[in-house]
């Protein structure tokens, strides 16, 4: 299992390769941020319709999915914000000796892939943000959400993962459209497996009034070329703020997909491809 050590950390990565034989021969590479309490595996359909024209890199984020944290139990909450991923990912980079690539992000990794090119925008080319966008900042919603959000951290036990239907029931609220059931599985299997701290933290830093006002100027101010897609019928995100986002800024791109919630790209892949391609034509990662 490839780990590599970054800022302290153990991390799960791996590449996705048309040929493995031929990793870093010349391709672009594209790198791919998850979202909150799952892991990279949901972009490996994506990855490998992409490995044609890219060397897809796919890692799990600090305390998710294989990237345990073997001293987790000593972590505090506010090790895990949003800012503090965005310098995972150029450590990353940088120990992978990957000077630029293209970026592509969906939920929790869109506010972080945010960030990164603002913070590092000579590292990507081009990036693609999937079900990102602006929220207002509300103190009793957010309060309540805060609440909310603890309790399900909290209680998470693993036999969820093995019960019948459950997966079904567990993302309902996310989808508008069937997924395959493996993939029902395993996001429910990230999220009772993901390191209690690192979801806590993150959910808290994530939703929060400091990144809730910063997001339009972050926005604003992108200069890499970027899209950001949207499902018409997301419940978590919802598409209205993606639009709103990207008319911030000439810069962005905007693509609402029909009958898709939270996962466009899993909904409708093959309409959620067309969308990459034409966007990343010609590549120039």
């Amino acid at each position: 299992m490839p780990q590599a050590l970054i800022r302290g950390h153990d991390h799960y990565y791996e590449w996705v390769t048309q040929d493995p034989r031929q990793l870093r021969s010349g391709k672009p590479v594209m790198v791919f941020l998850h979202g909150w309490g799952g892991s990279s595996r949901y972009w490996r359909p994506i990855a490998q319709a992409l490995a044609a024209d890219f060397d897809c890199l796919l890692y799990d984020l600090r305390g998710f999915g294989q990237s345990q944290d073997s001293l987790r139990a000593s972590r505090a909450v506010e090790t895990y914000t949003i800012q503090s991923y965005v310098e995972d990912l150029e450590a990353l980079l940088n120990a992978l000796e990957i000077p630029t690539v293209c970026l592509q992000a969906h939920s929790m990794g869109s506010t972080i892939g945010a960030l990164f090119l603002n913070r590092y925008p000579q590292r990507v080319q081009q990036a693609i943000l999937a079900c990102s966008g602006l929220f207002q900042y509300d103190e009793q919603e957010f309060r309540q959400f805060h609440q909310v959000g603890e309790w399900v951290v909290r209680l998470r036990p693993r036999w969820l993962a093995q019960v019948p239907f459950l997966d079904r029931l567990f993302m309902a609220r996310f989808l508008h459209r069937p997924i395959a059931s493996d993939q029902r599985r395993g996001f429910v299997s990230d999220y009772v497996g993901a390191d209690a701290a690192a979801a806590l933290g993150t959910l808290l830093s994530a939703v929060s009034e400091s990144v809730a006002t910063a997001m339009s100027a972050e926005f604003a101010q992108l200069q890499t070329p970027t899209l950001i897609v949207s499902g018409d019928k997301d419940q978590i995100v919802p598409a209205d703020s993606g639009e709103e986002a990207a008319a911030l800024n000439p810069n962005i791109d905007y693509v609402r997909m029909a009958q898709t919630g939270h996962f466009p790209m899993l909904e409708d892949t093959s309409t959620y491809l067309q969308h990459i391609h034409h966007f990343l034509t010609p590549v120039t990662c």
